[in-house]
């Protein structure tokens, strides 16, 4: 059985975000909502905030680059568990870790609609080793 709502997150993080700004409009709900508990705290980002969010990290970053380790679903609920590289407009030969995510994305007609995200930037002390092995993904 093909579960819908794990092909759209998946396709989600496979797209390049940063050369397509058409991303966000193939992905996500008008009405969609993110609550992103993150190291300056909450956040609650809708779809114009999304856009201007994407905005500045193209602005940002050369590259960016995804490690999927779990990509789970149950029904139009998907979690996934990922770390960002990226690649400096200063620095592009050096590629560095900035943060590790797990989110809950509902997806709703056939688009993201609802998440729960909590981030956490990369510290100098991570032990990732082993951490990324890719489950059901």
């Amino acid at each position: 059985m093909t579960n819908i709502a794990k092909e759209v997150v998946r396709d989600f993080y496979r797209s390049d975000i940063l050369k397509d700004k058409s991303v966000l409009e193939r992905f996500f709900h008008p009405e969609v909502v993110l609550i992103w508990n993150s190291a300056i705290g909450l956040s609650i980002l809708h779809f114009d905030d999304l856009v201007n969010f994407f905005d500045e990290v193209r602005r940002s970053y050369q590259d960016l680059r995804l490690e999927v380790s779990h990509l789970l679903a149950d029904g139009n609920h998907v979690t996934i568990r990922y770390k960002y590289y990226v690649r400096t407009m200063e620095n592009p030969d050096e590629e560095l870790g900035i943060a590790h995510f797990i989110a809950i994305w509902e997806v709703k007609d056939g688009k993201i609609f609802r998440g729960h995200q909590v981030s956490q930037p990369v510290m100098d002390n991570d032990d990732t080793h082993e951490s990324y092995h890719r489950v059901k993904v």
